[in-house]
């Protein structure tokens, strides 16, 4: 698929190649959704929002160990896929999938333990606006984890300038800091690309 189509894709996922995008992300994004899941160190008692859950691998993480989950994206097609691929638990009352967007997400203040955002930053339109809404949604004490491939590396994969916004550690850090947050220094195995930053509310 060309270059753009994949990135317009990555944005927003549509169709067909949205379907094939999803296949990929889960595949290609596996050690990164796995790393920032068990950061979060998430229990039956949790409820946790994420934020572009893409083909949904961390939402069957989550609810594997008892977490119920809010499921916010802005493609209609993808919140239709979840909310068919999670059928039981939908019915169950353990999740929920929605259309929405980082900087006006559409759940009640305080309404989660936790949160997570994968590949997700590169697509906010403000990081103060986005930090700041996750900032509200989280109770006290709650922690959000955000995982992206910064800047430095970003640079080196070709991504377009106006559908991507590459972001330093510096930048989601302060952003995060700004909106109230104890953000933790960026952490990743030896040698990834990617960083996982975590982020806890106050008590």
């Amino acid at each position: 698929m060309p270059p753009r189509f994949v990135a317009r894709q990555l944005s927003n996922p549509s169709g067909i190649g949205g379907w094939l995008v999803r296949l990929g992300m889960n595949r290609g994004n596996a050690r990164v959704n796995a790393f920032a899941v068990d950061r979060l160190d998430v229990g039956p008692a949790d409820k946790v929002v994420e934020v572009g859950f893409g083909g949904g691998p961390n939402l069957r993480r989550l609810t594997d160990r008892g977490a119920s989950v809010i499921g916010i994206d802005r493609s209609p097609d993808t919140v239709a896929a979840a909310t068919k691929l999670f059928a039981a638990e939908c019915a169950q009352g353990r999740a929920r999938f929605v259309l929405g967007n980082v900087e006006d997400l559409p759940i009640a203040d305080g309404s989660c333990t936790k949160a997570l955002t994968v590949h997700t930053v590169y697509f906010w339109r403000s990081l103060e606006k986005g930090f700041g809404e996750f900032y509200r949604a989280l109770r006290p004490g709650g922690l959000l984890a955000v995982g992206f491939v910064p800047q430095e590396r970003m640079e080196t994969m070709g991504m377009p300038r106006d559908i991507f916004t590459m972001r330093t550690p510096e930048e989601v850090c302060g952003a995060a800091a700004t909106a109230g947050f104890t953000a933790d220094p960026c952490q990743s195995p030896g040698g990834a690309p990617w960083l996982v930053v975590l982020c806890r509310k106050g008590e």
